[in-house]
């Protein structure tokens, strides 16, 4: 059997999907973990072009990565967390 670049790319997109999926649950940090979700994102894109279905990676890109994490990340930013021990108000 042999194995085709298409095989090697989708294994490629595949495991970091998987890792990006992972990442994003197990990662320490916030922003961390919004950088492992955006790697996932970017990842499905690419299957989705591999499968022959530009417009859904379109759409993935622009819907999740455009709007979704700015949101995320907009929520990370103004969520105020402790820094010091002696940041208090």
């Amino acid at each position: 059997m042999a194995i085709d670049g298409e095989l090697i790319t989708f294994g490629l997109f595949s495991l970091i999907a998987i890792g990006g999926a992972l990442g994003c649950v197990y990662a320490k940090r916030v922003a961390h973990s919004m950088l492992s979700l955006v790697f996932c994102f970017f990842a499905v894109a690419g299957v989705f072009v591999l499968a022959g279905a530009e417009l859904l990676s379109a759409i993935q890109i622009l819907v999740y990565l455009g709007s979704v994490m700015l949101v995320v990340q907009f929520g990370v930013m103004l969520t105020r967390r402790q820094i010091m021990e002696g940041d208090f108000e």
